[in-house]
């Protein structure tokens, strides 16, 4: 990660007009995510989506990484290729990740729906749309980094689950990467004080099982070393003087 940076108010009126262009092209995909469908077939879709809003995928600038979306399924984490032969099924968690890159600043975001599952999954996705949103509560000027982990933890792991302590959520900018990093658990060695001007993305990595994880042998793909399911839901969310802006919504 690069070092953190503050945006100016022209900045990150831009990074809004991004986020609305993602959050546009999040609400078309989770609608797209059917039993039957395909994962290359989602993929060809945000890149038809993205380019219709003006825009470039941000994933596929990332060295050595060629799609515009990361798509995993059930134990599947995060950075998942996506392929024809992931097909979707009844009962599957499906997670998408997407990114987009507009006018030199990058949005990111994340969310996962679960295709016709029981009463136990349901339970365990609501959790984490519920530590975002509690996470993106505690994201203003004054708090610590750190608020923003411990309300998503708290959350979590009160429902019995697990945060997911390899992987961070992070600042966003010209680049997609930034500091300050944005555990999904209390880590105050490396907290940061919460100003007007960052622009964060926020994002509740857990799983139903032990939080370790591994990379697949496509040496992309992460998922749980236990095999369970986890899931992940992310927002980019501007800092101001008044609180907060959700810029990625969908809504």
């Amino acid at each position: 990660m690069d070092k953190l940076t503050i945006k100016t108010p022209q900045e990150v009126k831009i990074m809004h007009e991004a986020g609305m262009k993602l959050g546009r092209v999040k609400k078309a995909l989770k609608k797209a995510i059917v039993v039957g469908e395909n994962a290359l077939n989602i993929e060809k879709l945000a890149c038809d989506l993205i380019a219709k809003e003006g825009a470039e995928p941000s994933f596929s600038k990332v060295p050595g990484y060629s799609w515009a979306t990361c798509i995993n399924v059930n134990s599947g984490l995060v950075h998942g290729i996506p392929k024809t032969s992931l097909v979707f099924k009844k009962g599957d968690v499906v997670s998408v990740d997407v990114g987009l890159y507009w006018q030199g600043f990058h949005s990111d975001t994340s969310f996962t729906v679960g295709l016709d599952v029981d009463s136990k999954i349901a339970k365990f996705l609501a959790t984490g749309e519920k530590a975002l949103a509690k996470a993106i509560s505690s994201a203003k000027a004054g708090n610590y980094i750190s608020d923003i982990s411990r309300a998503m933890q708290e959350t979590v792991e009160k429902e019995g689950y697990s945060m997911i302590r390899a992987l961070t959520g992070h600042g966003i900018g010209r680049e997609l990467h930034e500091e300050p990093a944005i555990y999904c658990f209390i880590n105050k060695a490396r907290d940061v004080k919460i100003v007007p001007g960052m622009v964060l993305a926020i994002e509740v990595m857990y799983a139903m099982g032990f939080p370790e994880i591994q990379i697949e042998k496509d040496g992309w793909t992460i998922s749980t070393q236990d095999g369970k399911i986890s899931a992940l839901y992310e927002e980019t969310v501007a800092v101001d003087g008044h609180g907060r802006v959700v810029l990625t919504s969908s809504q």
